[in-house]
This record gives C-alpha cells, sequence and structure tokens, in this order.
C-alpha cells in the first residue's frame, strides 16, 4: 500500500477497507445455504450481492483514469443470476480479485489527481466523485450482505460491532486504549 497523503483519500481507502473487512466477518459466520438462500423471489442472496460487487468493482476500477467505468465487458444484468460456475470460491475469488483493482487504482492517487474528470455510463464526474460514489454504493450493499447474514444465523450471530447494551463498556475501554 502507498502512503497517501490526501486526507480524503486516505479516509476513503480506510473505508473501503472496513466495508471488505465487515463483509467478510459476516460471511465467514455463514455456510453454503446461507450464502444462497433469498428472502424471497426478489431478492438477493449474498452471493449473488458479492457477485454484482466484484463485477462492479472489476468495471470501475480497470482503467479508472483511462476509459468509461462502465465497460463494455460488463453484463451488469449477469450478475444477478447465478451459474453451475458460481461456486462461493469462486465469487470470493472474483470480490478479491475487484477489491484489488479498487486499491491498484486508489492507493497511488495525488491531490492533483482528485479533481481529475473520469466517467461513469458516460457521465462526467471528479475523480472525487467517483469515489464517493462507489463507496456510498458499496456500503449500501455490505449492509445487504451484513443483514442477511445475520438473519441467516439468528442467535448464532457474533456482532462486526459493539453488543447490545456494550456501549459503556466499550466507551469506557476507548477512554482506557487512549489514554495508554
Amino acid at each position: 500500500m502507498t502512503a497517501n497523503v490526501n486526507p480524503y483519500l486516505t479516509s476513503a481507502l480506510d473505508q473501503f477497507r472496513k466495508y471488505k473487512t465487515m463483509a467478510e466477518r459476516a460471511v465467514a459466520q455463514i455456510d453454503d445455504d446461507a450464502f444462497y438462500a433469498t428472502l424471497d423471489a426478489e431478492a438477493n442472496s449474498i452471493a449473488v450481492l458479492m457477485k454484482h460487487m466484484a463485477g462492479n468493482m472489476r468495471s470501475r476500477w480497470r482503467d479508472f483514469l483511462t476509459s468509461d467505468g462502465e465497460k463494455a465487458d460488463r453484463l451488469r444484468d449477469n450478475e444477478f443470476i447465478l451459474t453451475d460456475d458460481d461456486s462461493r470460491t469462486a465469487i470470493m475469488a472474483a470480490w478479491e480479485a475487484g477489491w484489488g483493482l479498487l486499491f491498484a487504482a486508489l492507493e497511488p492517487l495525488s491531490d492533483s489527481d482528485m479533481t481529475r474528470e473520469v466517467t461513469i455510463r458516460h457521465e462526467t464526474l471528479t475523480v472525487l466523485e467517483a469515489v464517493n460514489r462507489q463507496l456510498t454504493h458499496y456500503a449500501y450493499h455490505v449492509g445487504q450482505i451484513v443483514l442477511l447474514a445475520k438473519h441467516a444465523q439468528g442467535p448464532g450471530w457474533r456482532t462486526l460491532s459493539i453488543p447490545r447494551g456494550g456501549s459503556d463498556a466499550y466507551n469506557q475501554q476507548m477512554a482506557v486504549d487512549r489514554d495508554v
């Protein structure tokens, strides 16, 4: 990882890493049945959400500064259809590759790159706007992934944040950690 001096980009990269980790910690708690389960006929499974995010990342971050973020080879609608090739292992590999493209595209950027223009679906955006767009998009889907995993695990769910009733203890520990 390159040490980025742009405070916004440093923060955005930290947030992307947190969302990636959050989704992975949620998915690690579920079995394959839950990975592919849907709540109803119109809902997406965790597998579909991760396949979609991987496809989005592959399209958005490949040649980020030089080509439209909606690549001709994306076939977005296929991201919402699971095939026999969509094993959990294959989806997780595509997920990891997508995040690799994101970090490879963003880590080397400088302050001056933040106002450069890129396109997504023929819409002109600054790099900063494009990063915000994707950060909110991924946060939206990671929230869905966490909700579905938590729903599937029921009482066996291990929280990814402060447990219910644990705010005071957490705040006290944070104060101790800051004083050390």
